[in-house]
């Protein structure tokens, strides 16, 4: 299930697949790396929604009545609203759209970084159908405390709102996967600066598992002049050993 669906698709295959007993079970306790633990029993967790959305505000809400001890107290279609609703301090976390237009403290970043300012004691979970990874990293920076994209199953919900309260970061998987791929991208790029066009030859064939002699063969060069070019290459790359080449070629995503 996820949120760019309708309400009734929504509800109907979260009620019929996603909340057997063993999956119910699994949010009872949830233990986390900083060493805190949320008993989703122990303390109620109370909600805001914020969308401009009315269906998507009404799709989280019907899941968030199956989640242990969760209490929607207000819904939102702009940030005026929210800013009204979070004043009068009744709430652990909120739940916001990225892009949410109208309302006297605009959406986005603005928003994130209002509400974090504004109200710290609230932990902020972000949802958007903008997986940029460079608005993701901002968003985390102003005060986000989580970060889902629309794409995503709609009960990872539940997953981030009790990191936040244990304040923990969750990303969901497709932000997740968008910002390794950026990481990636990132180290390529780094990579195809430092280098001239014929190490980065040597490079990429040697990222794929060739070796010095028939990298040499391949491209018609002597292997004194490969082995010169991989060695020119790691110096750049400040490498020392094969085993340095490999694990950064393999964190930059070349193999």
């Amino acid at each position: 299930m996820y949120l760019n669906v309708s309400v009734s698709d929504a509800s109907n295959s979260f009620q019929d697949s996603e909340l057997s007993p063993q999956y119910e079970k699994r949010f009872e306790s949830m233990e986390f790396g900083n060493g805190s633990q949320v008993f989703s029993h122990a303390k109620r967790i109370r909600l805001a929604i914020a969308d401009d959305h009315p269906l998507v505000i009404l799709a989280i809400e019907r899941i968030a009545g199956n989640f242990p001890n969760v209490e929607v107290v207000s819904r939102s279609a702009n940030s005026t609203q929210l800013d009204e609703s979070l004043a009068r301090g009744e709430c652990d976390v909120a739940i916001i759209d990225f892009f949410m237009p109208g309302g006297r403290y605009g959406d986005g970043i603005e928003l994130i970084t209002h509400v974090a300012s504004q109200y710290p004691e609230v932990r902020i979970v972000v949802l958007s159908r903008n997986d940029d990874a460079t608005v993701v990293k901002r968003a985390l920076e102003v005060g986000a405390h989580a970060f889902l994209s629309k794409e995503d199953r709609l009960e990872l919900i539940y997953v981030a709102i009790v990191s936040a309260i244990a304040n923990e970061t969750y990303l969901g998987p497709a932000i997740r996967r968008t910002l390794a791929l950026a990481d990636a991208e990132s180290h390529a790029r780094f990579i195809r600066q430092r280098l001239t066009s014929r190490e980065l030859e040597v490079i990429e064939r040697y990222s794929r598992g060739a070796n010095v002699t028939e990298i040499a063969k391949e491209l018609s060069r002597s292997v004194k002049t490969i082995s010169a070019q991989k060695c020119a290459a790691m110096r750049k790359l400040d490498l020392s050993t094969d085993a340095d080449l490999y694990r950064f070629i393999a964190d930059s995503g070349l193999i």
